[in-house]
């Protein structure tokens, strides 16, 4: 009998959203249910892509151009793919992405001006068909999305902080991106809040995983 194919869900958004909190707790509640799911991240997800990663989010914000930054993210993309993700999925698990091909689209392609044609290539050349059967985008104030990252308790995550420390203006052009992304594919995408209580933001991401990736067993005591 052929192994059914896991489900593949991806969250996006600016800094300070929430996305591994909400990653963290749908993997919880798919757990209850019975679920094997696993919780990964981009830039990373597997041992090359984590040491990608730390390239990546560390140093002064204009560190690399462009270019360079979506070839080192894709670069990591790849193993994290061919590592991880695509593995997963063909053993039937739920894979939980925090960050994935959207993300590069809005901060390379457009907080950063590289432009949709190069970040669309390079998807269509790294990502293929394994799209997201479903995108959570956790929509805050760029005012607020700041101020929580500013906030955070732990600091000392290899200092993590590169895109943090972009500009106002980058930030709000990356927010608009995340926004048109998901107006443009609204079968995949579904836009959530996020400045609402934690629970409630969760309530809502299991809503739509509910109604979009069907029935699901009940949650065991």
């Amino acid at each position: 009998m052929t192994q059914a194919r896991g489900r593949f869900i991806t969250f996006e958004g600016g800094e300070g959203a929430g996305k591994s909190t909400q990653v963290r707790r749908l993997i919880t509640e798919l757990r209850k249910r019975g679920v094997d799911a696993i919780a990964t991240r981009e830039p990373g997800g597997s041992p090359s892509a984590e040491e990608i990663r730390s390239l990546l989010v560390s140093g002064p914000p204009d560190r690399w151009k462009p270019m360079s930054e979506a070839l080192l993210i894709n670069a990591a993309r790849v193993e994290h793919l061919e590592r991880l993700i695509r593995p997963s999925l063909a053993e039937g698990r739920w894979v939980l992405s925090d960050r994935f091909a959207d993300s590069t689209t809005a901060y390379q392609g457009f907080a950063q001006k590289l432009g949709l044609e190069v970040t669309r290539t390079l998807e269509t050349l790294v990502v293929g068909d394994t799209r997201p059967d479903l995108t959570i985008v956790l929509d805050v104030p760029v005012d607020s999305g700041l101020g929580r990252a500013a906030s955070r308790e732990v600091r000392d995550r290899g200092g993590e902080t590169r895109y943090e420390r972009f500009s106002v203006k980058f930030h709000e052009t990356l927010r608009q991106a995340f926004l048109d992304i998901a107006a443009a594919e609204p079968d995949r995408c579904v836009v959530i809040d996020a400045v609402q209580p934690e629970a409630d933001v969760a309530a809502q991401i299991w809503q739509a995983v509910a109604s979009r990736l069907g029935d699901l067993p009940a949650a065991s005591e």
